[in-house]
């Protein structure tokens, strides 16, 4: 079992911690060493005090077109949330690129946006290639593939770099589940997530590798809130911890995580 460090990264928004990453932007070498090599996934902390970019990610295939890297699904479950904070989660209705060009260049983009009311333990999920943007005053725990490419469509006139046409063929207007409370258990083509409640005590078993164990092997558990310990380790609100596959993660205390694994779907 390894506690891991967060790399803490600065924006005009607000900033970010990556927590659990060997993506060379924000490289854990120990964590890389831990898990012998390339993790398939990227765990952060966003706060965001003010709003993001509205923003899209490709997936694989356009990934791999443009940038030659992974594509970016990813999913965000909010930890805290002011009163009335809201996100952008994909687009009121079905624009052709030449509408959406034009609300980019007219500066109406916003008129085409979908807005949601979130609030704390709201889960929101978005494949690769939702127009997406988080709201002002928000704290997120976001699980994504490990990719670090973002389009940049609209920035609410701040002035930085937009990637509008790369940005517009990499939109899909399907796959866009509701905001809801997080169901327990969720599982895409690249993750899956699971809560744990430790009100004394927790033991889990976790499966052992097929042969040689690969990075996508090992587990990671999130603390989204309460104290106690994890295989003897102090553990508190946004600590994470990474498990070999068939190690023995032992919680007591009273603990709320987030058990985050790659999904065998697409483990590479």
């Amino acid at each position: 079992m390894m506690k891991l460090s967060a790399i803490k990264s600065d924006k005009i928004w607000g900033y970010e911690q990556w927590i659990a990453s060997t993506h060379p932007n924000g490289l854990q070498k120990d964590f890389e060493k831990f898990v012998g090599g390339d993790y398939p996934l990227l765990v952060k902390v966003i706060q965001a005090d003010d709003k993001l970019s509205v923003q899209v990610h490709p997936d694989d295939e356009t990934a791999d077109l443009y940038e030659h890297c992974r594509g970016k699904t990813e999913c965000w479950y909010v930890l805290s949330a002011d009163k009335d904070a809201q996100l952008v989660h994909g687009m009121n209705g079905i624009y052709s690129p030449s509408e959406i060009r034009k609300a980019i260049e007219t500066n109406s983009m916003s008129d085409l946006l979908r807005y949601v009311k979130v609030e704390a333990g709201d889960f929101v999920y978005i494949p690769a290639g939702t127009v997406h943007a988080i709201g002002g005053g928000l704290r997120l725990l976001e699980v994504q593939q490990s990719s670090d490419i973002t389009y940049r469509l609209f920035d609410w006139g701040r002035g930085r770099e937009c990637h509008i046409e790369k940005g517009i063929a990499s939109i899909k207007s399907g796959g866009i589940r509701d905001v809801a409370k997080f169901p327990g258990v969720f599982s895409c083509p690249y993750f899956t997530l699971e809560e744990v409640t430790v009100e004394s005590k927790y033991s889990d078993v976790l499966p052992p590798a097929k042969g040689d164990a690969r990075p996508s092997d090992y587990v990671l558990f999130f603390v989204i809130g309460g104290e106690g310990e994890v295989n003897g380790e102090k553990a508190s609100k946004e600590d994470i911890f990474a498990f070999a596959p068939g190690e023995e993660v032992k919680a007591t205390g009273g603990l709320h995580m987030m058990k985050i694994r790659p999904s065998t779907e697409k483990r590479r």
